[in-house]
């Protein structure tokens, strides 16, 4: 299998070994993907790009349903969805270590998953561990649903991977991130059936927004009184969701975010069969992963140290914190070179 150099035993092309420029590719999965909730891929594909220090360790990086293989790009920022925390001399460090990156089973990028308006099977964040056909790992960095999937792949494969960093992903979804999520795939099902799957993407990105970040930040940025427009009021904060959300449906597709959304909230891994040493960042101020259930979490895994941090950006904290999330980057090096 590969989506790494030969000599991490991850494979894929040999002059990844000697050049400094990313490597990327689609790989085919043999056979059939069983799924853990039923049903089966047919020779899956996976997306993946791998960019670092050549011949470093590899870290493996995953974020949200929205992430992507792209992890990072020096030469288009913008284009990497960690860009702010991951690259040259970032908090996870590429001129130490190299990071892998995938596109996840399901989504919108060129790893096996739906088509506009074709049927998918329902994915749990086993079924994304199992594609990762990867025998070694320094480490998994996880954030919200990559949390998942790292503790997901730690629990199938502890022997595969050193260490893990969950950020904001705990062993199960909370109730009410769940409703929320709910509330937002039924907007995006009747979009869909009424031929209006953009706007439903809209309408669900922009809510998702507002449980991403804290009702502290929104005053802060916010609060200036509305104006009007085509003879109704306009508020700020809705000028904003709305931006974010047609931004998120030019990229995604409906069907894409009905499967990930739905993966999340079936999301459910047994933290007591870990054994993979596991550094747990839990944000004070995270409405979809409230702390008491990252603390559960440290609490339940026999090898964990629990690291807390407030931030105004809550859930999006693993995002925009790279000054907090720096020093737990530095565990994860071990002796590669600085």
């Amino acid at each position: 299998m590969s989506l790494a150099p030969q000599h991490d035993n991850l494979s894929g092309a040999d002059h990844a070994a000697t050049s400094t420029e990313a490597q990327q590719g689609v790989l085919q999965l043999p056979g059939r993907l069983s799924l853990h909730h039923g049903g089966s891929l047919d020779q899956p594909c996976l997306g993946w790009r791998l960019a670092g220090r050549p011949g470093a360790p590899v870290i493996l990086a995953l974020g949200g349903i929205s992430a992507h293989r792209r992890v990072f790009d020096p030469d288009l920022p913008r284009a990497g969805w960690w860009s702010g925390i991951a690259g040259p001399a970032r908090a996870l460090d590429s001129s130490r270590v190299r990071v892998l990156g995938i596109d996840w089973l399901g989504g919108s990028g060129e790893s096996t998953g739906p088509t506009s308006g074709g049927v998918f099977p329902s994915l749990s964040s086993y079924d994304q561990a199992q594609a990762l056909q990867i025998t070694r790992l320094r480490a998994i960095v996880g954030a919200s649903y990559g949390g998942m999937v790292a503790l997901a792949f730690a629990e199938r494969f502890g022997d595969r991977v050193e260490q893990l960093l969950v950020i904001s992903g705990a062993d199960r979804s909370h109730p009410m991130a769940t409703a929320w999520r709910c509330v937002q795939r039924h907007m995006v099902r009747f979009a869909l059936s009424t031929g209006h799957a953009g706007d439903g993407m809209q309408l669900a990105r922009a809510l998702a927004m507002a449980s991403y970040r804290t009702p502290q930040e929104f005053a802060a940025r916010f609060a200036q009184p509305p104006h009007q427009s085509d003879g109704r009021f306009v508020f700020a904060v809705e000028e904003y969701l709305f931006a974010r959300g047609r931004d998120y449906a030019a990229r995604h597709r409906a069907e894409s975010f009905l499967c990930l959304s739905e993966s999340i909230d079936l999301h459910a891994v047994d933290a007591s069969r870990l054994a993979t040493p596991t550094t747990v960042v839990a944000v004070q101020e995270d409405q979809l992963v409230p702390i008491a259930d990252m603390r559960a979490l440290a609490a339940r895994l026999p090898r964990a140290r629990l690291h807390e941090l407030s931030s105004l950006y809550g859930h999006d904290a693993f995002l925009k914190e790279a000054a907090a999330l720096q020093p737990l980057f530095e565990s994860l090096y071990g002796d590669a070179p600085t």
